[in-house]
């Protein structure tokens, strides 16, 4: 099992949803940081470190993501798209909680890069156990390694995928700019 403790992004707009997810996360043993952010344009300021989320300490960069869909502004679909099209973003494991049990939702979901899509279960008991479910198997995955603004960290590139992907050499000047 991976040796790290999550931060889970929670993207909900419904303040009795946002404080439902928090406490089943709490009472299924999670001590890790939970944000709760209330649209789509504050996930990405969050993701961006940008405004009032720039401070890392206070609002760490999230290993998991939990958005719902349908919430004014920006949606949950355009936080899908912005991970979407950053590389170093896309790889965190983003689940939809949604009310949608819409098929065209499901599907443009999954196509925006969503791991998974899940309908909010009813009640606190349900809710507990579903997200006790999804947050022990995605602590069973591997996650590439980043630092605290989302960068993934320089490998050695070492085995079959390193001969195949290599990595730019990293020179003094690339070292002292990062």
């Amino acid at each position: 099992m991976p040796k790290y403790e999550s931060t889970i992004l929670v993207i909900e707009d419904e303040p009795n949803d946002q404080v439902f997810i928090v406490k089943a996360f709490r009472d299924i043993g999670l001590t890790g940081p939970i944000p709760v952010v209330s649209d789509g344009l504050e996930a990405i300021a969050y993701m961006m470190g940008e405004g009032k989320f720039a401070d890392r300490t206070q609002y760490p960069y999230p290993t998991f993501i939990l958005t719902d869909l349908k919430m004014p502004g920006a949606d949950g679909f355009a936080v899908l798209e912005h991970l979407k099209a950053n590389p170093d973003w896309a790889v965190i494991p983003t689940v939809v909680l949604t009310a949608s049990a819409d098929p065209d939702d499901i599907r443009i979901a999954y196509q925006l890069g969503a791991s998974s899509y899940h309908i909010k279960p009813q009640g606190l008991g349900a809710l507990r156990t579903h997200l006790k479910t999804l947050h022990d198997y995605w602590m069973t995955c591997e996650i590439p390694a980043v630092d605290s603004s989302g960068k993934k960290y320089r490998t050695q590139s070492l085995g079959k995928l390193g001969e195949r992907f290599p990595q730019p050499r990293q020179t003094e000047q690339t070292r002292v700019e990062e």
